[in-house]
């Protein structure tokens, strides 16, 4: 695909370069005209010309009001030398020049007086034109200055001779893929649907986290389709003045009826299809609303000029955007643009990797499976990330340690091998990472723990302890989840049992062991007390757990209960922690001192170890 650039009219150019030119000249002769007319004068400070006048080498001097020329005395016949200076508010020179028998008089006017006057009332205007005609032209995008304000700025890609995105170029998403196909037969084959009566759809709607490939599966609807694209994001139609959004909306279907058929796609489509029913209560906005309901009515108006045009738009939060607009006739489809699977990942990395050296030792399905939850851009950067690590150790190919390193950077941050611990202090982390590892084997629905590491990490982390999914999970059910908060609680169970104390390191674990809990309790109904219901309210969305943590408005008693029964879930899986603990301490001790010694425990050596970990009758093996 390319982007084809519009001609502009030679006219409003030509116009623009000689308004600058002749501003150019003008502004030039101001400059060095007068010199032209007339001797160039030196210019000496005025405290010298002071000088000159006490020591009585001043013969005579024209004072005026922006300079002050003097005649020095001269030798035998010759003339003295003129010079000038700068006056300066000085009451006292008057009288000095009498008292020194200085001959002084006013200034005459300059012969070449016109012409600075006739370019002083020339000139500035003149710059003032060239210049607001060469900013509209800029500002405007094209050659009609101003009035191209509420010109649509999308741009187009035509089909040419740089290599498209196909189908074949997107990975991960296969269901999103089928569900696109029928988008290309309609554009390619439209009177095969037509024929039998069926409506062609107006609007499909790209839904999903970031970075999972929505608008690459936009381009490549084109690609296949062979037709233009028109891409413009939702907030290059949101501009100060009200009025302009709805323009360039308009502008932008009329484009794109011309160029039939054609897909108009509409990135970050919440920017300007929030819900008008939310901003009621804050006055609104009207320029966004203005352009939303442009926007509705196209999508209502073009399909009877012609039914060959499709909007495809993108967005991270549906839940925001106005019902109008997923109603059936505007976006009749919602295509969900998900986080790959296992074998989508594997894809995913299949594609990235061609463009990179890959040494006889690469597993793929290995990298895969150590990425759930990640999208295709997060995979497109593990991808890179390792050629970056390979090259900086300058390796000819890219090595399975090098994707297991930069996979490490990526989840944990970079190694910080210059923050230097005590030993006091080394011994704590340790213990507080074997911990983890430790109730986190005995504990389902967690991961197999893969790696123990001392060597502090990214800007908070002292150390960490990796677990690896051994298959992508979608549900859990009560038991991982206590299981979960037990792992988090194992760092600060083992220096409780190791020390007896405390330290501030388990704060993180401490925090997500807590909404872990809430969690349980007033989102998936898991506590016997308050029985199956709901009491969060914030809503869901692929930003993350929710818009927001507050609880829908209950009793006192019912808050009460909330945080009791959070309290007795952390502190049931904190004593799980603190028995297993107890129970293996001697393990407990073993693993550490390993860990002391090399730093990094992980591999063959680290699951002998944990296997030797005795489970407690009342703990789920």
């Amino acid at each position: 695909m390319a982007i084809k650039d519009q001609p502009q009219p030679p006219r409003f150019r030509q116009i623009s370069n000689i308004l600058l030119l002749l501003s150019s000249l003008f502004l030039l002769a101001n400059i060095f005209l007068p010199n032209l007319f007339g001797p160039q004068i030196p210019q000496v400070p005025y405290s010298l010309f002071v000088h000159q006048v006490q020591e009585q080498d001043v013969v005579r001097a024209s004072v005026g009001q922006n300079e002050i020329r003097y005649q020095l005395k001269g030798e035998g016949d010759k003339p003295g030398q003129v010079l000038s200076t700068t006056p300066i508010f000085d009451l006292e020179l008057p009288k000095l020049l009498q008292e020194k028998g200085v001959e002084f008089a006013a200034t005459p006017p300059s012969k070449n007086g016109w012409i600075g006057s006739v370019l002083s009332w020339v000139v500035p205007p003149l710059i003032f034109v060239a210049i607001f005609q060469f900013f509209m032209n800029r500002q405007g995008g094209g050659p009609q200055g101003a009035l191209s304000i509420g010109k649509s700025k999308a741009k187009v890609y035509v089909e040419g001779e740089s290599a498209k995105i196909t189908f074949a170029d997107v990975a991960g998403v296969e269901e999103a893929k089928t569900e696109l196909v029928e988008v290309v037969e309609f554009l390619k084959t439209p009177d095969k649907f037509t024929a039998i009566g069926a409506r062609i759809p107006k609007g499909v709607l790209l839904v999903g986290p970031p970075g999972t490939g929505k608008t690459l599966l936009a381009k490549a609807v084109a690609g296949e389709a062979g037709v233009p694209f028109f891409s413009i994001s939702g907030s290059e139609f949101v501009e100060l003045f009200v009025g302009v959004g709805s323009a360039r909306v308009r502008d932008l279907f009329e484009q794109a009826k011309k160029q039939a058929p054609c897909i108009i796609f509409i990135d970050e489509l919440d920017a300007i299809g929030k819900s008008r029913s939310s901003n009621a209560s804050f006055g609104g906005n009207d320029e966004r609303e203005q352009t939303l309901n442009q926007l509705l009515t196209e999508m209502d108006g073009f399909a009877a000029g012609n039914t060959t045009v499709i909007v495809l738009a993108a967005t991270n939060r549906p839940e925001s955007l106005d019902a109008a607009l997923l109603r059936p006739g505007r976006f009749d489809r919602q295509v969900l643009v998900d986080r790959p699977d296992l074998s989508g990942r594997e894809a995913i990395l299949n594609i990235h990797s061609q463009k990179v050296k890959l040494g006889p030792d690469i597993d793929l399905k290995a990298v895969a499976a150590r990425t759930p939850g990640f999208s295709g851009a997060d995979l497109a950067n593990l991808v890179n990330e390792a050629a970056l690590l390979a090259a900086r150790n300058k390796r000819l190919t890219v090595a399975q340690e090098d994707f297991f390193e930069a996979f490490e950077r990526v989840v944990a941050g970079l190694e910080k091998k210059s923050r230097v611990l005590n030993e006091k202090e080394k011994k704590i982390v340790a213990y507080h990472e074997v911990g983890h590892a430790m109730v986190g084997a005995l504990m389902t629905g967690g991961g197999e723990v893969a790696k123990i590491s001392i060597v502090p990490r990214g800007m908070a982390a002292l150390g960490y302890t990796l677990q690896v999914p051994t298959e992508d999970r979608f549900l859990l059910d009560e038991s991982e989840l206590r299981g979960q908060i037990a792992t988090l609680l194992g760092g600060r169970s083992a220096e409780e049992v190791v020390f007896g104390s405390i330290t501030t390191g388990a704060s993180n674990d401490l925090q997500r062991a807590t909404d872990l809990a809430e969690r349980m309790v007033t989102t998936y109904g898991m506590s016997k007390v308050l029985g199956p219901l709901a009491y969060d309210r914030s809503q869901q969305s692929f930003l993350g757990d929710g818009m927001g943590n507050a609880r829908r408005a209950v009793s006192a008693q019912t808050a009460e209960a909330i945080d009791q029964e959070v309290k007795e879930i952390v502190e049931t899986a904190h004593q799980q922690a603190l028995d297993i603990l107890k129970e293996n301490r001697e393990l407990l001790e073993t693993i550490t001192q390993k860990l002391l010694e090399t730093e990094v425990v992980e591999g063959d050596a680290l699951r002998e170890f944990l296997g030797q970990v005795r489970p407690l009758d009342k703990v789920a093996a």
